[in-house]
């Protein structure tokens, strides 16, 4: 019997969106895979041809680029940050729902007006999608490449402004920052490794199908 297809899901808010879309498309995690307290890494399905690993988001790229997942589910902005040529988004599965965008101090954005800008200093883990936004704006961006505690860096001098994921904005609220420009809409995408797709299409293939439906069935 050939190895388990392997299935690569972000931690999070994208892992309790992508169980009911799972499901849909007849695939039920054990019971620890929900729990975020668990330290387990590799979950067993009810499809004893299909496993489940929960990693970091930009992880779940990097495991399906190189082949140690076949398939994976991952926001949008984490492949325009990498542009893994070995990956193929057939599926938008119209969850994770949010947007990448500049946000500076409230003080600041209340003058401040971002069509004059020619120079900007930045705090984001998004460096490679911030400069080509900017630089297609005739815009210099220097980056400041941060893991976390993105909202921190205005504060401390690191950075005027910032790059990040913003849902409901109070996080950004709650640190004095004011969102002045959206960058791009986010979702998450259903990803498969191309030499996968067609070495094990026989089972990859009715899977994309699979997700493509369960997103209609939602949709509905």
């Amino acid at each position: 019997m050939a190895e388990p297809l392997i299935i690569a899901i972000p931690k999070g808010r994208i892992l309790e969106e992508a169980l009911p879309l799972l499901a849909r498309a007849g695939i039920k995690p054990e019971a620890a895979f929900s729990d975020e307290n668990s330290r387990a890494l590799r979950f067993a399905t009810n499809r004893p041809d299909i496993s489940l690993i929960r990693v970091r988001a930009f992880d779940v790229a990097t495991f399906v680029a190189h082949g140690a997942a076949q398939l994976g589910i991952v926001g949008s902005d984490v492949l325009m940050e990498f542009d893994y040529s070995e990956l193929y988004a057939p599926v938008d599965l119209d969850i994770g729902h949010c947007r990448l965008s500049v946000a500076e101090p409230v003080a600041m954005a209340a003058s401040d007006d971002p069509r004059e800008w020619s120079h900007v200093r930045v705090a984001t883990k998004y460096p490679n999608l911030t400069r080509r936004h900017f630089e297609a704006r005739g815009v210099q961006a220097e980056c400041v490449k941060l893991n976390g505690a993105m909202e921190i860096a205005p504060l401390l001098g690191l950075a005027d402004r910032i790059v990040d994921l913003v849902s409901s904005g109070k996080t950004l609220k709650e640190n004095g920052l004011a969102e002045v420009e959206v960058i791009t809409q986010v979702s998450a995408r259903l990803i498969v490794n191309r030499a996968a797709f067609k070495t094990r299409a026989a089972i990859i293939a009715p899977l994309v199908e699979g997700f493509r439906a369960a997103v209609a069935q939602k949709a509905a």
